[in-house]
């Protein structure tokens, strides 16, 4: 096994000379493990060893147990032990975390305190990456998360990730090493555990050598991973620039995916799959698409980028009684009305076409008429259409933006009779019975 272990750390180059070693130990086989061999090799490859305990008080008397337990270990072997204790449950409770979530966030802090410019030896092995593989697939993942555990991220390193349960176990027994069982992994009450428990023994089955055939499966995925994340890297080092990136439509989706995923991630911000797709759709054809929040990815089909857009305002309702003659709600415009008899309707509507100015039958208007400026859910039934149509949209999709502020619109008892540059509605439209009609102009003063 210690053959094993020493081509694990040469193959993802875990130990140098000098280096200093934190092994987390629980005291379960798995650290004990770790710790005795790490011990081992300390010498021959000239690295130093230390020990750190969480202990999570989580399971009362026999937390405290393990963390005597580790303590003695230690001092029997003449390695310097550290131990620490968190409330998980009170951290769970404060963060709105499982107590299984909370303890990995407070136990990671712990290690990134306590092993600054030192190595943190974690004891994960070749059944538990086994175990995250499959938790991951279940879950839902791409390939790095069927890849499960790395060896090596940052300063942890995993020296026993390609030795079996079955391995430790037997050197331990040589050894003549006892360890502690933690309850809690004896029942079913966590994901993992069902997997141990349940789903892995029937999948041995049908591979005795599961384990082993995973340890090798798994260095292949990440071989592959590795690949792809080379491949983004040089993505983003040609596209993205200033928070922005540029012709990212051009790389294959897989590149595209992997770019917008770190992306999102390095502005701590939320994702799944599908929200991933719904990201590179519009990465490619344009769009713009909510994150979270006020924060929207936005594309052009060539550039992408985050930006935070507040929402707008609701604008202040201006009206005024409509008065023959001159109108004014907004600076610099003035709405002009005429009342002018009706002779020839045919000749009003050749002029009419050339829109230099809007009428509407008067003496179809009801009740009082205002003039104000848009409101939100304006709709309107334009002349000579048989459906309502939604003023916005319309605007949207025929008014530049730099226009739509100072629109003007007059609406009766009954509702909304005109509305500038889009028209007046089909209820007020002359017609051949039409006697009076009301000239609309608007003219910008100066």
């Amino acid at each position: 096994m210690l053959k094993k272990i020493r081509n694990t750390a040469e193959k993802y180059n875990m130990l140098k000379s000098g280096d200093t070693v934190v092994c987390g130990l629980s005291g379960g086989a798995d650290s004990v493990c770790l710790l005795l061999s790490l011990r081992e090799l300390s010498a021959e490859l000239d690295f130093s060893v230390e020990a750190i305990h969480i202990n999570h008080c989580l399971r009362g008397a026999e937390s405290d147990r393990d963390e005597q337990f580790c303590r003695d270990l230690c001092q029997r072997l003449d390695v310097p032990f550290t131990a620490v204790s968190c409330d998980v449950r009170g951290y769970a409770e404060k963060n709105r975390l499982s107590c299984e979530e909370a303890a990995r966030e407070l136990r990671y802090g712990i290690f990134r305190e306590y092993t600054a410019d030192k190595l943190l030896a974690t004891a994960h092995n070749a059944d538990d990456n086994l175990e995250t593989m499959l938790l991951n697939l279940i879950r839902g993942t791409g390939l790095k998360g069927i890849a499960g555990i790395p060896p090596v991220r940052d300063n942890i390193i995993r020296p026993i990730i390609e030795v079996s349960r079955r391995e430790i176990e037997e050197y331990l027994q040589k050894h003549g090493q006892d360890y502690v069982t933690d309850s809690s992994n004896l029942t079913d009450d966590y994901t993992r555990n069902k997997i141990r428990h349940k789903i892995i023994p029937l999948m041995k089955e049908l591979n005795s050598s599961l384990t082993e055939t995973t340890v090798r499966t798994a260095e292949v995925l990440r071989s592959e991973n590795e690949l792809i994340d080379k491949a983004v890297n040089e993505a983003e080092k040609a596209c993205f620039s200033n928070g922005v990136y540029t012709g990212l439509a051009h790389y294959e989706q897989v590149i595209r995916r992997r770019c917008i995923a770190k992306y999102l991630s390095e502005n701590s911000l939320p994702f799944s799959n599908k929200r991933l797709t719904e990201c590179d759709n519009i990465a490619v054809e344009g769009g713009k698409i909510n994150i979270s929040g006020n924060i929207y990815l936005i594309s052009d089909g060539n550039s992408l980028r985050l930006e935070e857009i507040l929402p707008k305002k609701e604008t202040e309702l201006i009206s005024k009684s409509l008065e023959i003659g001159e109108n004014k709600i907004f600076p610099d415009f003035v709405l002009t009305c005429e009342l002018i008899k009706c002779e020839n309707l045919k000749k009003i509507d050749f002029v009419h076409k050339k829109l230099t100015f809007y009428l509407l039958d008067y003496d179809k208007i009801k009740g009082t008429a205002i003039v104000r400026n848009r409101k939100f859910g304006d709709k309107l039934k334009l002349r000579g259409r048989k459906f309502t149509s939604s003023v916005k949209k319309i605007i949207n999709e025929t008014i530049p933006a730099s226009q739509r502020s100072n629109l003007h619109f007059i609406e009766d008892e009954e509702g909304t009779v005109f509305a500038e540059k889009i028209g007046i509605a089909d209820r007020v439209a002359p017609d051949d019975n039409t006697k009076r009609l009301l000239k609309i102009t608007i003219v910008r003063e100066g």
